[in-house]
């Protein structure tokens, strides 16, 4: 990927397959390009070439209407800043996705998961009447409450303190093996990232060893 009129080369030479139901973690400085990385895979950023391949479909090879389609049917999100609604309870937070699938289920199913991740009695407090712990269990249960194939988190403990961070961590993993989620995880958080099936490192826009 390039940006900028004198062609800022942040990504090259990227090669990387990932098995269903893999946990994967991306490690790497600041600036290594390791979000860069994950919004192309999600297809929030086009490449200037290549080509990303998800659950058999070329991302690219859609418009940006049929890539949000693809995004909200196989995949979810996890980001360092929540990314919650201020003005949506935790359970309507949890209920948007599902509503926008025009599903009927919607108020039960949100319940359930925001139950299964500990806020049972929280449903219907607002983002800042949360601690930063119970706002990423949220935006967690937000992003499994579809099923999605694969899961993508962007430093998803970056913003909590140590204890509600470890939380969260279980809470991912929990998921990831319940749901057979397939995990990508980015992290600069090197005991976090060994946890993981597999670790690819990044510096200077590639894949070292």
């Amino acid at each position: 990927m390039k940006s900028g009129a004198s062609d800022l080369v942040i990504l090259q030479e990227i090669g990387l397959d990932v098995t269903a139901g893999e946990a994967l973690a991306i490690v790497g400085a600041s600036g290594s390009g390791k979000s860069t990385l994950l919004a192309i895979l999600a297809g929030l950023d086009t490449p200037s070439a290549g080509r990303v391949m998800l659950d058999g479909v070329d991302l690219f090879s859609l418009d940006e209407d049929a890539r949000a389609e693809l995004r909200g049917r196989s995949v979810g999100f996890v980001f360092q800043s929540f990314q919650l609604l201020p003005a949506l309870t935790a359970l309507e937070n949890v209920m948007l996705p599902l509503e926008l699938a025009g599903r009927a289920d919607a108020g039960d199913e949100a319940r359930r998961i925001l139950a299964s991740v500990g806020l049972g009695e929280r449903l219907q407090h607002y983002p800042k009447h949360l601690s930063g712990g119970e706002q990423q269990r949220v935006a967690l249960a937000r992003a499994f409450v579809m099923r999605p194939k694969l899961l993508l988190a962007d430093e998803p403990t970056g913003s909590l303190d140590a204890a509600s961070g470890d939380g969260v961590i279980e809470l991912v993993f929990e998921l990831n093996r319940s749901y057979g989620t397939t995990l990508i995880l980015v992290t600069h958080d090197e005991s976090l990232a060994k946890r993981c099936t597999r670790v690819v490192r990044l510096a200077g826009g590639r894949i070292v060893p």
